[in-house]
């Protein structure tokens, strides 16, 4: 019906809900049940992805504001966090099957120092990789990318300080990368909760009602064949959006 999305974006919403509906007796306490499960359907989709030859895959895995979380809950998705970024960098990972690049983008320093250390492992490693490339938001919000924008383009300015709108997207975290051409937000809910806000003015933005884990190949190219319904709409309302400035 048109063409394949280039880059598509996940809030991976509803692994906490998942948990309580779904857990034994046995995990009913582990803050990060749900989270595992979610992990598998993370590769799963990014297989998918990248079959279907989506070429740029951005997840939003973990929010500033998360941090005001349960210090346990916090810690155990950290150690989680930590044990699935050096999964990624096995022989036989889907990153070694694709030779998928992969980015984090948000504030690091926020993070707890194994685990910033295991993302900039992962991106020092993979960062000649020729194939798709995934782009995880952890400790992440668009107000503070905004924020961190604008610093790095004052700075680069120095005494000149007249910053341009590309000033801003050459600071972005999201510097060089596409913007995506579909958000998916799972679970229902119809909030983009502070993610990829400059960068999805021409987004097709979808919230599909099954909580993340659940989420699978049939949702994916459902969410696929809609955006393409609508790919020629967008790409017109681009153009004379982008003739007009």
């Amino acid at each position: 019906m048109g063409p394949i999305p280039a880059h598509i974006a996940f809030i991976m919403d509803g692994n906490r809900r998942y948990a309580k509906t779904h857990a034994s007796h046995q995990d009913s306490t582990d803050p990060g049940s749900g989270h595992r499960v979610g992990f598998k359907s993370l590769i799963s989709n990014l297989q998918y992805c990248y079959e279907m030859g989506v070429k740029y895959v951005t997840v939003y895995a973990f929010s500033i504001d998360n941090f005001r979380r349960d210090p346990h809950e916090v810690q155990a998705l950290m150690d989680l966090m930590k044990a699935k970024i050096d999964e990624l960098l096995t022989e036989g990972s889907l990153l070694k099957k694709f030779d998928a690049r992969i980015n984090f983008w948000g504030n690091l320093e926020l993070l707890a120092e194994p685990v910033r250390l295991a993302a900039k492992k992962a991106m020092e490693v993979t960062v000649h990789n020729k194939g798709p490339v995934l782009s995880v938001c952890v400790a992440y919000t668009s107000t503070d990318e905004i924020r961190h924008a604008i610093e790095a383009s004052v700075r680069e300015k120095r005494e000149n300080v007249q910053i341009d709108v590309s000033d801003l997207e050459r600071n972005m975290y999201t510097a060089g990368c596409v913007e995506p051409d579909i958000i998916i937000r799972t679970s229902g809910e119809t909030r983009l909760s502070n993610f990829l806000l400059w960068q999805s003015d021409f987004t097709h933005l979808q919230m599909p009602n099954p909580l993340w884990p659940e989420f699978s190949l049939r949702h994916l190219v459902w969410a696929v064949l809609e955006y393409q319904k609508v790919h020629g709409y967008l790409k017109k309302w681009k153009g004379e959006t982008e003739k007009n400035k």
